[in-house]
C-alpha cells in the first residue's frame, strides 16, 4: 500500500477529531466504555475516510527524446605547441 499523502492525513485527521467531538456531545456519555467506543468509531471513521479518499497523480512530464545523430564524427586534429610546430629549428 502507498504512503498517505498530506491531503489524505489532514482529512483523515479532522474526521477524527470532528466526528469524535460530535459523538461525545451527541450522546451525552460520561461512562468510560461509552467513551471508549466513540473514540474508536471516530478513529475508525477517520482511517475509512484517508484511505477511500483518492490519491492525486500527477502526471510526470514526458522526458524529452534523445537527439539522433546520424552523421559520423570524426576526433578533431589536435594542435599543440610541441617540437613538431617549430619552424627554423
Amino acid at each position: 500500500m502507498p504512503r498517505p499523502n498530506a491531503a489524505q492525513l489532514a482529512y483523515g485527521s479532522a474526521t477524527v477529531v470532528f466526528s469524535t467531538v460530535a459523538l461525545l456531545l451527541l450522546s451525552r456519555t460520561t461512562d468510560t466504555l461509552g467513551i471508549a467506543v466513540i473514540c474508536a468509531a471516530g478513529l475508525l471513521l477517520g482511517v475509512l475516510v484517508a484511505v477511500t479518499l483518492p490519491a492525486r497523480r500527477t502526471p510526470r512530464p514526458a522526458a524529452p527524446p534523445l537527439p539522433r545523430n546520424d552523421e559520423i564524427r570524426e576526433p578533431a586534429v589536435r594542435v599543440g605547441a610541441g617540437a613538431d610546430t617549430r619552424i627554423g629549428s
